[in-house]
């Protein structure tokens, strides 16, 4: 990983996707500086969606209060954005009876682990998760590695993905992740081919469930606190900040505007 200072993008830059637990959050709390830095990027005509593993219920008040284009949540199954009259519109990867069947396959698995794997706690913001299940391994709990393997074990046992965020395990079904969540709403919001011009696109995240955008994008980013995760990393950013969750999305953030 280089340094952000080393970072010379080949294109102008377009738009910034980012994870949001403890890469916009510091302590859990996404500060107002974060925010005023969302802002700033904004200000210059840059697109910002958060892509996160959070449920649908939890991302709600941010997508109506934060300066961003969208919420994809739940590893890219739904996406919230404003639409003309002030609220929210919903939008899914998977029809509704497709959705019904896998919620009910999802929370007998999610049963079977909580009864299987000692310590294992479903996340608190279950209630408000539609197309995942998400287990607490460093939120509000702290589960040893093996523990964390044999979640994520399970899930795909019963022909789910997994993948582990810096304080989750999320398990789904269906051919969605960050990455085809990511290609879905950029085409629906804007009409844009990401592929096409991934060169003016950057992402910034901190643990292993980012590690797929880190592999597509040229403009991948980590901020400082990654460090953690890197021994399970088969792919790595190019860059990393030198602060350490929402101070380092700022970093990157003013460098974007500089470029502007």
């Amino acid at each position: 990983m280089l340094a952000l200072n080393q970072w010379q993008p080949t294109a102008p830059i377009v738009g910034l996707l980012t994870d949001i637990d403890d890469t916009l959050t510091t302590e859990g709390i996404v500060p107002d500086n974060v925010v005023q830095a969302i802002a700033a990027l904004k200000a210059k005509g840059l697109a910002v969606i958060p892509i996160t593993g959070r449920p649908v219920g939890w991302s709600e008040p941010f997508a109506a209060a934060w300066p961003v284009d969208a919420i994809v949540a739940e590893n890219g199954a739904v996406a919230l954005r404003r639409n003309a009259s002030g609220g929210l519109d919903k939008l899914y990867q998977q029809d509704e009876a497709t959705r019904i069947a896998n919620f009910a396959k999802m929370q007998a698995v999610l049963t079977q682990i909580e009864q299987t794997v000692p310590g294992a706690q479903r996340a608190t913001d279950s209630a408000g998760r539609e197309c995942d299940i998400a287990v607490d391994h460093s939120e509000f709990t702290q589960m040893p590695q093996a523990n964390i393997d044999r979640c994520v074990a399970l899930m795909q046992a019963a022909g789910m993905n997994a993948t582990v965020s810096s304080i989750h395990i999320n398990g789904w079904f269906g051919g969605h992740n960050k990455l085809e969540g990511a290609r879905w709403i950029i085409k629906t919001l804007f009409g844009r081919d990401l592929d096409a011009e991934i060169g003016q696109w950057c992402y910034i995240g901190d643990s292993t469930n980012d590690q797929l955008m880190f592999q597509h994008f040229d403009n991948s980013f980590g901020v400082a606190n990654i460090e953690r995760f890197v021994p399970q990393l088969q792919h790595l950013p190019r860059y990393v900040t030198r602060g350490e969750r929402g101070a380092g999305f700022i970093e990157l953030a003013e460098r974007i505007c500089a470029l502007k």
